[in-house]
């Protein structure tokens, strides 16, 4: 399989030897280089995702979907982005300005810093620390300091209402989200974003095979957890247009309105390439022990399997959407601390046996 760092080695040989550039300018380019491509990839990515929820949404509804802008409704999406973005920018009266003002951007950061760990080709992991697992999470915690901002510096009671709500449910489900994650940690033996994918590289290694039983169990509490952790629905109690109009930004328009927005698709994106990575394997190609169907899925480069493996994922999450109502308050928090945090607790001590044991593939 093609390694990715034979392309950052070359490039970083241009900037160094043959232009002669010292260790600050080629480290700064380097730098500029990898930011401009994941902000690239991030407004992509988003495009796609939303034109691809409209088509779902369609379909599971029996209708078509976005037609009229583009062949089959294909430009639909950098229509409304056009339009967001010429969209006035209001401030509301009696609101928490410095509030108001900053929480957009901490829910974009954190949205766009967890999706740089995600590891889309051999060599070619934008942060790979040691502790890859740990600090991913951390900096998704941040999201939720803006949803409860956003609410509480609006000055508005359905936004404060919405914004607790949110903040609730997201801490709620991050315990079993890292419960899961710690699940495949002990597995793998390392917390390292490249590492517990090349743990799954051969035949038959993927996680959710490897550890049989524990493993797929906690590949389907990640689901659950990750789709409230995304406040998706059916956990998009924050954003009950019914109850709270649309919840905790809507006092905000244009791309105060736009960052949440992207935010929710691209946190979608990220649950789903963090689920593919730590249970199906990441870039890891489907091996199965027959050396020629495995050398053919070898020439596949390891970006199409992510990406594949990704959406695969993306749309599974969009069907769970579009298939069940809206829950409750207590129905959420019921599920996670009577039912999600006690199985994801059992599923950690069943696995650290299985590992323990060796009976693990």
């Amino acid at each position: 399989m093609f390694n990715f760092s034979i392309v950052t080695t070359w490039i970083d040989n241009l900037l160094r030897l043959t232009l002669g550039l010292g260790d600050f300018w080629a480290i700064l380019i380097e730098c500029l280089l990898v930011g401009v491509a994941l902000l690239t990839g991030y407004a992509l990515i988003a495009i796609v995702l939303i034109f691809m929820e409209r088509k779902v949404c369609a379909y599971f509804q029996c209708r078509l979907g976005p037609m009229r802008v583009g062949p089959w409704g294909l430009l639909q999406v950098f229509a409304d982005v056009l339009k967001m973005l010429i969209k006035e920018i209001f401030f509301v009266d009696k609101a928490d300005k410095l509030l108001y003002l900053v929480a957009p951007f901490l829910v974009i950061i954190a949205s766009v810093g967890t999706f740089s760990f995600l590891p889309w080709n051999n060599g070619a992991v934008v942060l790979d620390f040691n502790v890859g697992i740990f600090l991913m999470t951390a900096i998704s915690s941040i999201g939720v300091v803006g949803v409860f901002l956003a609410g509480w510096g609006s000055n508005n009671k359905y936004s404060v209402v919405s914004a607790m709500r949110g903040a609730v449910q997201m801490i709620s489900y991050e315990m079993s989200l890292c419960l899961c994650l710690i699940t495949a940690v002990i597995l793998t033996g390392t917390m390292q974003i490249s590492g517990i994918v090349e743990a799954q590289t051969g035949p038959w290694q993927w996680l959710i095979f490897k550890g049989h039983i524990p493993a797929l169990i906690g590949f389907l509490t990640f689901l659950v957890a990750g789709n409230a952790e995304a406040n998706r629905g059916p956990f998009d109690l924050a954003e009950a247009e019914s109850e709270l109009t649309a919840g905790y930004h809507t006092e905000y328009s244009g791309m105060g309105f736009g960052y949440y927005y992207l935010a929710e698709y691209l946190n979608l994106f990220v649950v789903s390439g963090i689920a593919a990575t730590v249970f199906l394997g990441g870039w890891a190609p489907v091996n199965i022990g027959v050396a020629a169907f495995d050398q053919v899925m070898d020439y596949i480069p390891g970006i199409v399997w992510f990406m594949g493996k990704t959406f695969l994922v993306v749309w599974l999450l969009m069907w769970v959407r579009w298939t069940f109502p809206r829950l409750r308050i207590d129905q959420i928090l019921k599920l996670e601390w009577k039912y999600l945090m006690p199985l994801a607790l059992i599923n950690l001590v069943l696995m650290t046996v299985v590992v323990a044991m060796g009976w693990h593939f």
